[in-house]
């Protein structure tokens, strides 16, 4: 890839994402309603999803017509630049839904199939994050790094439920275990900004099952450019089987407890 393309490509993901943020903090209808669920009665997409994902995916069409995109609200083509984008236009659905801030737009572009650029939008804190691969990560214009790791005893870990009745009993399970192991467990409802929060210091790690794609392209990116090791399961990288990060000294122990409580299982 080379720099110019790059350089283009964060450009179009910061100003798709400002614009959506806008569009999003600005606009959000006083009687906001759910238009459709997904794979449960939780798992919710308002008219201001479709509306985000509208206007990111216009823009980019516009800007770069031969790209393909993912979104999470049913944008999907191959493309034939060999640049795809990767939409979620709004990580932390439902916390938008209810007024609460930890909601962001992620945007992601790959390129051969690989995460080269992540921007995440968190409007309600007034916060862009930002990465290129092998350029770093960026709040604003200070670069990240991940928290000195601490023991796993004293490590502030994040998390997140599913969507499906079985898996959000079999995650319980998981949590009740896990929580008197590490100094305590934070649940946010947006996994972009848990990984952006780890880049930044505010987390020692996360973990998660049951993610997509457009869930972590972004918030991953920036986490890795920030110093964090990301994977899936054991050997495996981030999937929606399980979705792991943390700074280098955290990360294994964090992931063999995972794996030895079954986190990947439902």
């Amino acid at each position: 890839m080379t720099d110019r393309l790059q350089d283009e490509l964060l450009a179009l993901a910061l100003e798709a994402a400002r614009r959506a943020g806008a569009l999003l903090r600005d606009n959000r209808p006083a009687d906001l309603g759910v238009a459709a669920t997904k794979t449960s009665a939780i798992d919710v997409v308002t008219e201001m999803d479709l509306a985000s994902e509208k206007l990111i995916t216009g823009f980019l069409a516009e800007e770069r017509p031969d790209d393909g995109f993912l979104g999470e609200e049913g944008a999907s083509s191959e493309g034939s630049s060999g640049v795809r984008w990767v939409i979620d236009p709004i990580d932390g659905t439902v916390n938008y839904l209810y007024g609460l801030p930890a909601w962001a737009v992620s945007i992601a572009a790959e390129v051969d199939g690989e995460a080269v650029v992540g921007v995440v939008e968190v409007p309600s804190r007034g916060e862009t994050f930002r990465a290129v691969r092998g350029g770093g990560a960026y709040l604003g214009d200070r670069r990240l790094a991940v928290r000195p790791a601490p023991p796993l005893e004293q490590a502030l870990i994040g998390t997140g439920f599913g969507y499906l009745t079985e898996r959000r009993a079999a995650q319980a399970e998981v949590l009740r275990t896990l929580l008197p192991r590490v100094r305590d467990i934070r649940r946010g409802g947006s996994a972009a900004i848990d990984l952006c929060d780890v880049a930044c210091g505010r987390l020692d790690g996360y973990y998660e099952r049951g993610l997509n794609p457009w869930d972590y392209a972004a918030g991953a990116l920036i986490a890795r450019e920030a110093g964090a090791q990301t994977g899936g399961r054991l050997g495996a990288p981030l999937s929606p089987d399980l979705a792991v990060a943390a700074g280098p000294p955290l990360f294994e122990p964090l992931q063999d407890l995972l794996e030895a409580l079954g986190a990947w299982h439902d």
